[in-house]
């Protein structure tokens, strides 16, 4: 929300100047203590923010300054505060906050991204255990051997899709799997994304070797490998990956993995119909998973060639502002 402080500082700054009619030189130069002031959270420091301004604005009595700040504040905080309520989180009801939630992942698997997105979203606080794609000894325990898997509270679930339905169902009183009519846009979305979109990212980001080294570099620096697995998963899985990718290529019938990718992107914008997000002032679950996938390759070549040759950047960047900082739970 930097940029709406930024824009608030300017606007009480006008206010402010426009309560005395003119402003001197000097007090130009206090707009820049506006901008420190609304960016600290430290009420000490805003009184003595407050006071340094009604002492440095010239041209007027200090009661003159003050009605001037008290309207300008009250106007700055309902526009704060409406810009808030469009791009926030949507945290559970405490009681509904489960006591223990792990995620068994990997952390460039884009299901498992697409669990995260709704678990950040809904601020639900969670340790992950990185999965070692070669050895999976984490996952030994459970007779399921793929990621991701959540265990809520001792209770195991699979399958991203199938855990948001049942995340969705506990903690989510207008979200019932069960019920929602097949022709549902939100549940059509859904079904897009594991149907379609995931299919056209690793013929992406595994293109040509350069590319599949970065995507590799990527993996290796998140992943849970020893220093020699490391290295040896890098070049390897690079190499094997970009041969796999291929494959896939015939498989889903992709001719240009470029133009898929854009192709899959401007279908996505077209479906917000001018919208904020699919689910309008706010994200629904299809949002989520879109945004979950597309977020391990946003920042690799695929991802910004994405974002610079597509319309979607700017939904994109509405999803990391709302679904904000990770929830996950640090050791």
């Amino acid at each position: 929300m930097r940029r709406s402080s930024s824009i608030a500082s300017s606007f009480l700054y006008r206010s402010i100047g426009t309560s005395h009619g003119a402003v001197s030189a000097y007090a130009i130069s206090n707009q820049r203590l506006l901008q420190a002031a609304l960016f600290s959270s430290s009420s000490h420091t805003h009184r003595r923010w407050f006071s340094s301004l009604l002492d440095s604005v010239a041209g007027g009595s200090a009661r003159a300054a003050s009605l001037g700040v008290v309207g300008a504040v009250a106007s700055l905080a309902a526009a704060v505060s409406m810009s808030q309520d469009v791009y926030a989180k949507e945290p559970l009801r405490q009681e509904l906050v489960p006591k223990e939630v792990v995620l068994y992942q990997y952390e460039a698997c884009p299901f498992c991204n697409k669990v995260k997105a709704f678990l950040d979203y809904y601020d639900i606080p969670y340790k992950v255990v990185e999965v070692n794609p070669l050895s999976k000894k984490e996952i030994k325990w459970s007779d399921y051997k793929k990621v991701p898997i959540l265990v809520v509270d001792g209770e195991q679930m699979v399958d991203s899709s199938a855990i948001i339905d049942q995340l969705s169902h506990k903690f989510l009183s207008d979200k019932d799997a069960s019920s929602v009519p097949e022709d549902d846009e939100e549940t059509k979305w859904r079904r897009w994304v594991d149907s379609h979109l995931v299919h056209v990212l690793s013929p992406n980001i595994y293109r040509n070797t350069s590319e599949a080294l970065e995507s590799f570099d990527y993996i290796t620096s998140n992943g849970n490998f020893g220093f020699a697995e490391k290295i040896s998963v890098k070049y390897a899985g690079a190499a094997a990956m970009y041969f796999v990718s291929k494959k896939l290529k015939k498989k889903y019938n992709i001719t240009d993995e470029r133009a898929a990718l854009y192709e899959a992107a401007e279908t996505w914008v077209d479906a917000l119909a001018g919208r904020d997000f699919l689910g309008g002032s706010k994200p629904n679950l299809a949002d989520l998973a879109v945004f979950g996938v597309l977020r391990p390759i946003r920042y690799l070549r695929s991802g910004k060639d994405m974002v610079e040759h597509t319309r979607i950047g700017e939904w994109y960047t509405r999803m990391e502002s709302t679904v904000g900082d990770s929830s996950r739970l640090r050791s």
